[in-house]
This record gives C-alpha cells, sequence and structure tokens, in this order.
C-alpha cells in the first residue's frame, strides 16, 4: 500500500481518479515541468536571449521517459534542493551546446508556480464538466419531482410540506454557481510565473516584460500585472472553491444519509449485486457514497485552510507558507475529483421513494400544516395573537393524541372564527406548497440556459 491513500492499489480509488492522479504522480509532474522548460528556452529563444538550436535541443530532450528517476531522486537528496536534482539530471542528457541554457536566469517557484498554474486550469477543466454532470442529475431529480410531496424539515423535525423537486432543484442552482465561480476565477488562477530570483525580472534585462509576454503566450496563460511569489491568493482562492464543491456534494450526501435510515425511507443511494454493507449484520445496506462525500470534504476543507495559510509571507519568498501549498492543492485536488465522481453517481443513480415521503408526511397527522392555519386565523384576530392560539391548540392535541384537524376544531377560539370547511381548507398539502413548483421551473429554466 502506498504511503498515502491516493496510491494505495486497495483503495485508491476512494480519495482520487486515474485522471487528476496522473497529473500528480512523479512522472505527470516532472514531465509538466520539463515541458515548462522547453517552453521558457523556447520563449528567450524568440526574444533572443537563448540560441535556437539550443531550444530546439532542450524541447526534444523534454522527455521524462529520458531520465533516471532513481538518480533524479538521488540528486534532489543530494543538493537538498526543490530541482535542482531535476536540472543535473538533465543537463546529462543535452547536448554540450545546450547544456548552460536551460533553466536560463529562472527560479524554483517560475517553475513549480507555473506548474500550479496549468495544473488548476486542467483541474477546472474537469471541474467545469463534472459539474455539468452533477447539475443535470440534480436537474433531472428536480423535474422528475417537481410535485412529489414530502415532509420540509427544520432543525431535523418535520416542518411544512415542501416536494422533492424543490429540494433537488436547490442542489441544482448551487452546482450551477459553482461552475459560475469556475469560469469567473479562471483569469485570476491560470497565470504564468516568471520573476526570477526575488520577481523583479533583472536577469533578462530589458527583454524582460517580452519574455514574460511570450512564456505566457506559448503556455496558454495570462500575463500576471506583477510577479505572484509572495501573493498567493490565486491558490488560496482555487482551493477554497474546492472545498465548496465538496461542501456541496456533502451536503447532499449528508441529506441522502439522514433520509435514507429505514424509519425514514425517503431516499437510497444506487446499490450494486454484490456490494457488502457489513461484515457482521449481512442485512445492512450502508449509504457509502454519501458518507464519503462527508468524509472527503471535511480535509478538502481542512486543506483549503492551510492554503489560505500560505499567503501570509515574509518578505519577498518564503519556503515555509509557498511549500505547504505542495502537499495541500494536490491532495485538495485529488480529493475533489473523487468526490465529483462519487457526487454524479450518487445523483444519476438516486433511488426516491415517493410513496414513502407522503405516508411520512400523512403520519404527521396534519401538524405539519399548523402555519397554514395560523395564517387563515390572522386575517381575523392578527398573526402574533394567532400564533399564540395555534401554538396552544396544537401543543393540548399532540398531548391527547388527536390530528391537528380534530385540535383545531376543539378549541373555541379558532372554531369560533373558522368555520370547519375553512378548516379543511387550511390542511390541504397542494395549497400549502407555495411556490415551491414554481422555483423548481425558474431553476430549470435558468440552468438549462448554461447546459450545453
Amino acid at each position: 500500500m502506498g504511503a498515502h491513500l491516493v496510491d494505495s492499489v486497495l483503495y485508491g480509488h476512494l480519495w482520487s481518479t486515474p485522471e487528476i492522479h496522473r497529473l500528480l504522480d512523479d512522472e505527470g509532474r516532472l514531465q509538466a515541468w520539463l515541458e515548462i522548460l522547453a517552453t521558457l528556452a523556447e520563449a528567450q529563444a524568440d526574444v533572443g536571449l537563448v540560441p535556437a538550436d539550443a531550444a530546439r535541443a532542450i524541447r526534444k530532450h523534454a522527455d521524462v521517459g529520458l531520465l533516471d528517476l532513481a538518480q533524479v531522486a538521488e540528486q534532489t537528496r543530494a543538493t537538498g534542493h526543490s530541482t535542482l536534482g531535476l536540472i543535473r539530471c538533465l543537463l546529462e542528457i543535452l547536448p554540450p551546446d545546450a547544456r548552460e541554457w536551460v533553466y536560463y536566469g529562472a527560479t524554483v517557484q517560475d517553475l513549480s508556480d507555473t506548474w500550479t498554474a496549468l495544473l488548476m486550469r486542467r483541474v477546472a477543466d474537469i471541474l467545469e464538466r463534472d459539474l455539468v454532470r452533477a447539475e443535470k442529475a440534480a436537474l433531472e431529480l428536480a423535474k422528475r419531482h417537481r410535485d412529489t410531496v414530502m415532509c420540509g424539515r427544520t432543525h431535523g423535525q418535520p416542518g411544512l410540506p415542501i416536494t422533492f423537486g424543490f429540494k433537488a432543484a436547490v442542489w441544482a442552482s448551487e452546482l450551477h454557481r459553482h461552475r459560475i465561480r469556475v469560469a469567473e476565477g479562471r483569469v485570476r488562477w491560470e497565470v504564468v510565473q516568471l520573476g526570477g530570483a526575488l520577481g523583479t525580472m533583472e536577469f533578462w534585462g530589458d527583454r524582460a516584460l517580452s519574455l514574460l509576454e511570450e512564456f505566457a503566450r506559448r503556455l496558454g496563460l495570462g500575463v500576471p500585472d506583477i510577479p505572484w511569489i509572495t501573493a498567493r491568493d490565486g491558490i488560496a482562492e482555487f482551493a477554497g472553491l474546492l472545498a465548496m464543491v465538496t461542501a456541496t456534494l456533502a451536503k447532499i450526501g449528508q441529506e441522502v444519509y439522514d433520509l435514507q435510515r429505514p424509519e425514514i425511507g425517503e431516499l437510497r443511494e444506487p446499490f450494486s449485486p454484490g456490494q457488502v454493507g457489513s461484515i457482521t449484520m449481512p442485512h445492512k445496506r450502508n449509504p457509502e457514497l454519501s458518507e464519503h462525500l462527508v468524509t472527503l470534504s471535511k480535509i478538502v476543507r481542512a486543506d483549503a485552510t492551510v492554503a489560505v495559510e500560505g499567503m501570509v509571507h515574509e518578505h519577498e519568498r518564503d519556503g515555509r507558507a509557498w511549500k505547504t501549498e505542495w502537499v495541500v492543492l494536490p491532495e485538495a485536488c485529488l480529493l475533489t475529483g473523487a468526490a465529483l465522481d462519487f457526487g454524479c453517481r450518487l445523483l444519476e443513480g438516486l433511488e426516491v421513494d415517493a410513496d414513502r415521503m407522503r405516508e411520512n408526511l400523512q403520519a404527521r397527522g396534519g401538524y405539519v400544516l399548523s402555519e397554514p392555519a395560523m395564517h387563515a386565523l390572522a386575517d381575523r384576530i392578527g398573526k402574533h395573537a394567532a400564533h399564540t392560539v395555534v401554538y396552544e391548540a396544537t401543543r393540548a392535541g399532540l398531548d391527547r393524541g388527536v390530528d391537528l384537524e380534530t385540535a383545531l376544531l376543539a378549541d373555541p377560539r379558532i372554531s369560533g372564527q373558522l368555520a370547519p370547511e375553512e378548516i379543511a381548507r387550511c390542511l390541504d398539502v397542494q395549497g400549502a406548497l407555495g411556490a415551491a413548483p414554481a422555483f423548481v421551473d425558474r431553476v430549470v429554466a435558468s440552468c438549462n440556459d448554461w447546459i450545453v
């Protein structure tokens, strides 16, 4: 088993996806670094800083397959430097006339931060793709269950009736806003880093700014207004977005986790034949996807906190702050990828028991409709007075074990104001749904404008 669960043969599928893992393993990271170095040499050749032949040679040898990773690791340990081991091994395979031009004037953060920007761009692509998938699944649930009545709950207790479509539409709307955040944030995250020793680009003289523009153009990244060696707000914002995305998925998972409890039994996450809930209790069907979404989000939210701490930098470079990102950002990306995969599977395969939802609503004896009764009475005696009267009537009815209609009719302060047929109208579930179905329609229409 790997030292980290994402590298475990047994458990890696729970903590990452192959797609994101390939970006972050040693081969993926080093290949990306080599490509950045080759692009830098080409940009420097374009502005007359590096011979064109040298840039072509660096590009030709920018292949992790040409390197001995064990030797790179040994040289990294021997030098105690983040990238000098890589450079020494690269120099060995380059032709002599190209060796002095690789990594020309650049520093570690030029390489690693530019890689981070490219990583965020790729992960943002995955976010957009998988958020669309999750949003579509939530919208389908909202449309299908637009009018499926159920108990709405506040503080864990039955409140007013809602529809399950309304609940799913809230999910879809939140997922949709994350897609907007991704689109809006790219301009701030996906920017190149090239500053040299302290960010002033002094090594490249009067060609510095043209080099910055060309380097960014070749990588398809934005040009910062100033190098961001100590300005880590973009990293913190991106990590914060990952935390928010996983928190939304965790909220959905928590809801399914609670409503799958047999005593409620309104939702069930997808279940595959052969899936085992308990090694000691064979009957169990555990909400594995749902609870794991909550687990993943807890860790990503913690990673985001560390990323925000990284904004506190000392002077013009501070490895104590910057290197924490080497741990938390990859982990947050890996876990978010896994969460999106699980969240999509949960939403796409979610089983909704509409009959049980209605049964649970009816089992409340009408008490979830106390607000419509209070509203009707308020028209006669005022809202606050009506609240007091209906409150006392419902407490008395619950103590006696009778339904709400009986409790209301038994209180002369209510029956003296409202006729039996008026009380009966207050207890109509459909009339108590308010604008819930209309809100579903609004979300579906709004989100569909963005779905392609």
